[in-house]
This record gives C-alpha cells, sequence and structure tokens, in this order.
C-alpha cells in the first residue's frame, strides 16, 4: 500500500504538507509503510485490532442495541506533532489550566471577576454547573481541577484552537496508553528512530497528583479510585488505571463514613482513604447533599472533605469552567487573572444568551455548530451543514426555549489525517485531547488521544458517535 493516490483535499492534512510530500518527522514513517504490501499492512492492521480485544479495550454505550460493550476502533497510521509545535502547545495548555484554577477558586469565593463586571454574574449562577454548597471551599493546595482534557483542533491553516475543556471527569486516556503499547509493537523500528517521547509514565505521574493532595501528612497515603460500577461507559478505564497505579477500585457501597473520616470495607477492617480520584459526578458523590436518590456515592462524604479529611481529585464544583457557555469567556479569564494575552486561541463563539447572538444563530442554523452547555459526548449537538431542517426547526424551538443552555460556533474545516479504508488510504477529521495534571506543578501528557472521525465527511469524532483513535507521536526535538 501506497501513499501515491492520497488526496489531502482542502485540509491540513496532519502527515503530508502536499501530495507525496510527508511533514517534517514523518518521512521515515511513510518510507516504512510504503516498503510493505497491502497485505502486510491489513495483517498489522488485524494484530493491532486483535490485541487491543485481548486487553480488553472496550467503552460501554448506554442504550446501544446488541449490548453495551464496544471494542474501541482504532487505526495504525499515526499521528505525528513536531517538538517545535508542541513546545507552544504546552505553554497554552499551562497558560489556560492555571487561570481556569485561579478562576473556579474566585467564584467560589470572593468573585472577583464577576464584582468587576468581566463575567455577567448570571451566567454563573444560572450554569447546571454551578454548586452554591462549594462557596467558601478550600481545596488541598487551592487546587480544583486536578485532571483536565482539553479538546484542541486545527484549522485549515495548521493552526491549534482550543474546542472545549474537561475538567469534571475527562476520560480517554486509558485508550492512549494502550494504542501507544500497541503501536510500539506495529512498528518498532520506526518508532525508536523517530525519537518519540514517552506517554508510559502517566499513571506514576497521576499517582504523584493525588498523593500531593493527601491530609495525611504523617503516613503514606491511602488512594482509591472511585467509579459508579461496571455499566458506566468509562468503566474500563477505571479499572486500568487504578491498576496502573497500584491503587484500589472503589464503589461507593465500599466506603463509609467513620468517625469523621472516609474507610473503605476491606477483610481486615475499615481502612482509612486519604484522597480519592473520583471518576462520579457532582450529583451523584453524596445524596445528603446532592440528589438524595444517588445510590453510587457516600452519605457524608462532603462534610469530611470540607473539613480537610479527604482530598476529592476533581474538587467538587470544578465543572463550571467546562461550560461551554463560560468556555467563551477564557480568553477574558486568562487576561483577568494572568495578565496574558491567550496562547491557544478559542473558536469564535456566539452566546445564545446574548440577543445579537441569538438572532444571527438562528438566522444561520444551517452554517455553524449548536452545542449544549453541558452535554458531551456529542449528544445535544446540531452539525448545521449536515442537518436536515427538521433537526433545524427542532434547535431553533430549543434555543427559544432555553437560550442559556446553548452556543454556537462556525462549522471548522477541521485537520484531517490518513486512515485505512478498503485496502487504501483516505483522510479522515481528527482532533485531539491532551491530558493535563495539576499537583505540585503542571504536567501535559506529550501528545494525548487523538480522536478520529471514521465515518466520511463526518466532524464528529466521539466514542459514542462511531469515532475511533490514533497513537499520537510527539517528536522530541
Amino acid at each position: 500500500m501506497r501513499f501515491d493516490q492520497y488526496d489531502t483535499g482542502n485540509f491540513y492534512d496532519e502527515l503530508f504538507e502536499a501530495p507525496g510530500v510527508p511533514r517534517p518527522g514523518a518521512q521515515l514513517l511513510v518510507d516504512r509503510i510504503h516498503s510493505l504490501s497491502e497485505g502486510d499492512i491489513l495483517r498489522r492492521q488485524a494484530a493491532a485490532e486483535q490485541a487491543l480485544l485481548q486487553m480488553g479495550i472496550t467503552f460501554n454505550v448506554y442504550g446501544a442495541d446488541g449490548g453495551t460493550e464496544r471494542i474501541f476502533p482504532f487505526d495504525i497510521i499515526p499521528r505525528i506533532i513536531s517538538g517545535q509545535e508542541w513546545k507552544a502547545v504546552e505553554a497554552g495548555l499551562r497558560q489556560r489550566i492555571e487561570a481556569l484554577n485561579l478562576f473556579i477558586h474566585d467564584i467560589y469565593h470572593d468573585q472577583h471577576i464577576l464584582r468587576d463586571g468581566i463575567i455577567p454574574r448570571d451566567r454563573i449562577l444560572s450554569a447546571g454547573s454551578y454548586r452554591a454548597v462549594c462557596a467558601g471551599l478550600n481545596p488541598p493546595k487551592d487546587i480544583w481541577c486536578h485532571i483536565t482534557g482539553t479538546d484542541l483542533i486545527r484549522d485549515e491553516k495548521g493552526s491549534f484552537f482550543v474546542l472545549e475543556d474537561n475538567l469534571r471527569c475527562p476520560s480517554g486516556v486509558s485508550y492512549v496508553l494502550a494504542n501507544r503499547q500497541v503501536l510500539k509493537r506495529t512498528f518498532p523500528y520506526v518508532f525508536h528512530q523517530s525519537n518519540v517521547r514517552a506517554v508510559v509514565d502517566y499513571p506514576s505521574h497521576l499517582l504523584e497528583t493525588l498523593k500531593y493532595l493527601s491530609p495525611n501528612m504523617h503516613e503514606e497515603p491511602t488512594v482509591a479510585v472511585l467509579t459508579p460500577g461496571i455499566y458506566n461507559s468509562a468503566y474500563y478505564e477505571h479499572s486500568y488505571l487504578a491498576q496502573q497505579m497500584g491503587v484500589d477500585l472503589v464503589e461507593g457501597s465500599d466506603l463509609v463514613v467513620d468517625n469523621g473520616f472516609v474507610c473503605m470495607r476491606t477483610t481486615k477492617g475499615l481502612q482509612r482513604v486519604d484522597v480519592l480520584y473520583r471518576r462520579i459526578d457532582d450529583d451523584f458523590l453524596d445524596p445528603q447533599v446532592f440528589r438524595p436518590d444517588s445510590m453510587l456515592g457516600v452519605p457524608g462524604l462532603f462534610d469530611v472533605y470540607k473539613s480537610g479529611r479527604v482530598a476529592l481529585a476533581n474538587a467538587p464544583g470544578t465543572g463550571i469552567a467546562d461550560d461551554k457557555v463560560i468556555y467563551a469567556y477564557v480568553p477574558r479569564i486568562i487576561k483577568y487573572y494572568l495578565d496574558q494575552e491567550m496562547i491557544i486561541p478559542n473558536v469564535q463563539t456566539y452566546i445564545c444568551e446574548e440577543q445579537d447572538d441569538l438572532a444571527y444563530v438562528l438566522d444561520h442554523l444551517d452554517e455553524l455548530v449548536v452545542k449544549a452547555a453541558n452535554e458531551s459526548g456529542g449528544y445535544g449537538m446540531l452539525v448545521g451543514p449536515h442537518s436536515t431542517k427538521e433537526q433545524q426547526d427542532d434547535f431553533t424551538d430549543r434555543i427559544r426555549n432555553n437560550p442559556r443552555n446553548y452556543i454556537a460556533q462556525p462549522t471548522l474545516a477541521l485537520s484531517r489525517a490518513p486512515v485505512i479504508v478498503d485496502g487504501g488510504f483516505e483522510g479522515r477529521h481528527v482532533d485531539l485531547r491532551p491530558y493535563i495534571l495539576y499537583g505540585k506543578d503542571i504536567y501535559v501528557m506529550p501528545g494525548g488521544l487523538t480522536r478520529v472521525a471514521l465515518k466520511k465527511g463526518s466532524l464528529v469524532v466521539n466514542s459514542s458517535q462511531g469515532g475511533g483513535s490514533k497513537d499520537s507521536w510527539v517528536l522530541a526535538d
């Protein structure tokens, strides 16, 4: 198989800067692929898929026909990012997370940014992710967003933009680690010679971040991963990360509040837990404070957290910073708290609660991407150019009935990367989700999860909507 017939189209291509001309750092990979027969490449693709199946790399889709568990689609042609490009991305992500953390702390304390009129007060108080009960909270080290997955895209010129922030329970990092494990075996020589930066140490960075939050400074802290259980869409990831860190994976029923501490039920009795990496939304954490019908959380957990006897990552209330309406204000947030210009720009965003923006959005639904403020996974979204008149009418009603819940953005020409399709190569749109850890310092995983819209022409990369993934190679200088 060769790239001779590969069409880069009118998009920025991640592997080729022009037809037949690989980008810097990609020549070795392209040469290796050209040296292989079609049968050999397809066998390697099949072997990679079999390896992921044996590793149990799955995700769950709620309400899916034919069962819930699915294998995460994977394409063996890696995405390559130069070390120079990555320096700017890393600096931009560090800047963004530092500013968002200061913003969250301010929102739940003095609210200077609201008093100074940088963000309208009602935008915060009306947000579905704002938690009034978190006012006055002081998380360990004043860090709220310990684990973040920030979605990046490139436009037709190759410039990076932040598409959205995920600061509640960002998922997908286990697929990054599994993809890398498989790709190192698929193209071992190319991988070694390309000087690809490692991602295998992410679990150790995560564990150090969690330990740093421990209120128990006199002993080795006990860390656990709190999962909603086996039916959660990311359960594989919860169990994988717990195993990689060497910590317990627990459900709410495994925990109890005893004498003012969170304890884990074990065969030897109750054991104190110092840090919980919670993969449960705020609403389900503690039925005494949030949703009273929650069977997933731990009664009394929030009081223990407020008293400083357990650390939670991420902190409750963090979701205010990944509300898609608040996203539109991040350039102002960075300027306000850091007195800096944004390094990685936002995508232009229309706020439907603003009258002028609302009028424009309703007049241009067939051109825009409309998103619900607190939905994820590709749900609650209208891709205007690919929508029907009936869908546009439906979203007109939704937006008019609840304008606070919607934003809109231009339909961008997302960059593409080659994938194997029917014995050849075709371009498919991609995004990138790097993972950022905020502990003693800020760690940015080199690369992250490249998600691929496997349906031809589709701009929706989410796994729940039929998307797949690639390994992301960030090259060392």
